[in-house]
């Protein structure tokens, strides 16, 4: 999401403040006893400080500045190494586990951004490490619920006031979904808007691109809080 002045730094986490889809990440990694994880896609660091907490040596990585900015005013945010970028504009560094939650792995809208990207990710994960990512399925067309009938909200923002917010879809092309988020900010009228696309690929799709740049699918799992909705994809390095 792009941010175009202070306050709207903000409204990000009090719009989307149920997490409860990271808890089967964190599960994840104490089952696989990952000590050093790399988020790429860290957002505001939600996720990233709350590993910092218990102890996991974290690297968050994040494209939008505005996002660091947010992340770096949280508890245990000292604790986090934040690196403004992308996968390509990576240090040299090994880590048990590399994670995308949320709808990060959807962001690469070309095979080739994505296949960049995940050759990046198999060369810094060491001897048994593993790359999890969720992905919503296309059959299940979350896009249809993304209208402002479903999606209105009404927040009262700490140092904003309250804020309406809403998704509309604006575009829908084969596998490529555009959508717009809008927010007024009521106590001066501003008008906020970001248009994001997201390509939803097929479960065929993504195991190939795995394969291709040499990961392989250990398991596939539901995200709890999408049951059927979504695929969790555990892979490893070949």
């Amino acid at each position: 999401m792009k941010y175009l002045k202070t306050q709207d730094l903000l409204i990000y986490d009090p719009f989307d403040p149920d997490r409860s889809d990271l808890d089967a990440y964190e599960s994840m990694i104490n089952e696989f006893g990952a000590s050093s994880v790399l988020d790429i896609g860290c957002g505001t660091g939600t996720f990233a400080c709350r590993l910092a907490a218990k102890g996991i040596e974290v690297i968050g990585l994040e494209p939008a500045e505005a996002s660091l900015m947010v992340a770096k005013t949280k508890r245990w945010s000292d604790r986090v190494k934040w690196i403004h970028g992308n996968a390509l504009d990576l240090p040299e560094l090994k880590v048990d586990l590399v994670t995308m939650t949320a709808n990060v792995a959807q962001v690469y809208l070309t095979d080739e951004e994505l296949k960049a990207t995940l050759l990046v990710i198999r060369e810094v994960l060491l001897p048994g490490g593993r790359f999890v990512f969720e992905t919503r399925k296309p059959e299940s067309q979350a896009w249809l619920e993304w209208n402002k009938e479903n999606t209105y909200q009404r927040v009262d923002v700490p140092k904003c006031g309250v804020v309406e917010g809403w998704v509309d879809v604006i575009d829908v092309r084969d596998s490529l979904v555009s959508f717009q988020w809008t927010y007024i900010f009521e106590n001066d009228g501003a008008i906020i808007t970001s248009i994001s696309t997201l390509r939803f690929r097929s479960f065929k799709e993504i195991s190939q691109t795995l394969r291709e740049v040499g990961l392989s699918v250990e398991e596939v799992r539901e995200a709890p809080d999408r049951p059927g909705r979504e695929y969790v994809f555990i892979t490893s390095r070949q």
